[in-house]
């Protein structure tokens, strides 16, 4: 008997096909929650924090081990198969995976055991993200990938400190876990805006553009960034933090003017990408002043975290999601420079409006988290749906 196979349908129900649908989908919705929650407890005064954490800590913790982690995880996941060619967590495991990084967000809030339950569930996933991460790359001896595994151990590392502080196990851990976890993610965007960015403005702009990459200037920042951030998190050598902070300005101003084509400003997903790295440049540059002159060291940190990793992470949110469902990156959403132009907008309200008129610095703050919830709101609306549903083009993933 004749046996004819039909086509199996692609499911209506996507979300974990590959690893950036889930986590984008969490970061999204997790972002907006998270910065609610701080703006009741920092601008409204309500008992928001877990009792164990002061609430700043409680604050910065959230949006680094779970929004920018989020993101850090849904992005490496789905990478590392076009590096490697070989599929990283799908189906059950990426699954699972999310619901790790989902108790840890949750327990956290719980009494007695909660912040127990929290770490063990945020160190599962970081591990589970580690293996995923590294299994392909080891099936294919892809050694060059070392420097991502790394960071993810390092994460763990700075993860269990931050546990350990708050369990009341080490003085020190709560500063070592949070601001370790923060540089090492930095390091990360960096090392990431490094082999992508240059790639996207080419293939994106409408001119003929050649991005410059000195290599110099490539192994310099890497090795500087390494060495700053350990003095930032262990010491208190100001000056010498100031310092590298300075050439770290210089050495990153002089990628962004050999990156720079004006066709990037009429790219909405290419312009945010590059406003997001300015913030980081920005960012070195206050930190210095915040030695060198009276500029709030704070300001600097959110240069660094809501301007930089807080834009690019948005950005790369937005391109990869069109990519990988099959969707034309060249023809983003039209909605999506509303999105980019309201989060630039809170970049200014958070970064530079507490240095011109430091008065108003309680209403530049709440300013400054309406729109940030505005536009992941806005993201979220427009991307959610398609981070569900099956690539249009019918391909798996």
């Amino acid at each position: 008997m004749l046996q004819i196979n039909t086509p199996q349908d692609a499911p209506r129900f996507a979300l974990f096909q590959l690893g950036f649908r889930p986590f984008f989908s969490a970061a999204a919705l997790f972002g907006i929650l998270a910065v609610g929650l701080w703006m009741l407890e920092y601008v409204f005064g309500a008992p928001i924090n877990p009792a164990p954490l002061p609430p700043t800590l409680w604050h910065g913790h959230a949006m680094l081990y779970g929004y920018a982690l989020a993101v850090v995880a849904g992005f490496l996941l789905t990478a590392v198969g076009n590096w490697t060619g070989v599929t990283s967590l799908t189906g059950t495991p990426l699954a699972l995976l999310l619901l790790c990084w989902l108790v840890a967000r949750l327990a956290i809030y719980l009494p007695g055991p909660g912040i127990a339950i929290a770490a063990v569930a945020d160190l599962l996933f970081l591990l589970g993200l580690l293996i995923g991460v590294a299994r392909p790359i080891v099936k294919v001896r892809q050694w060059k990938q070392i420097g991502i595994l790394s960071k993810l151990v390092l994460l763990m590392i700075t993860s269990s400190l931050f546990y350990a502080g708050a369990l009341g196990l080490l003085p020190q851990g709560l500063h070592w876990g949070l601001y370790g976890g923060v540089y090492l993610v930095l390091s990360l965007v960096l090392m990431m805006a490094r082999r992508v960015m240059p790639f996207f403005i080419e293939r994106g702009v409408d001119e003929d553009f050649q991005a410059r990459n000195r290599r110099w200037l490539d192994v310099s920042s890497v090795g500087l960034v390494l060495v700053w951030s350990v003095l930032e998190v262990f010491t208190e050598q100001r000056q010498v933090i100031a310092l590298l902070a300075l050439v770290l300005f210089v050495l990153h101003t002089i990628r962004l003017y050999d990156w720079h084509t004006r066709g990037i400003w009429h790219k909405p997903l290419l312009w945010s990408l590059y406003l997001g790295y300015g913030s980081i440049v920005l960012g070195f540059g206050l930190r210095a002043l915040s030695v060198w002159a009276s500029v709030p060291p704070l300001i600097a940190l959110h240069a660094f975290v809501y301007g930089g990793i807080g834009m690019m992470t948005l950005g790369m949110m937005a391109r990869v999601s069109l990519g990988h469902t099959g969707r034309n990156v060249f023809a983003p959403p039209a909605a999506l420079s509303g999105v980019f132009a309201l989060f630039a907008l809170g970049m200014v309200l958070r970064i530079l409006m507490p240095l011109l008129e430091p008065g108003y610095y309680l209403w530049w703050i709440a300013l400054s988290q309406l729109a940030w919830i505005g536009a992941f709101g806005r993201f979220a609306q427009l991307y959610l749906p398609m981070l569900a549903s099956p690539r249009v083009d019918g391909r798996p993933g």
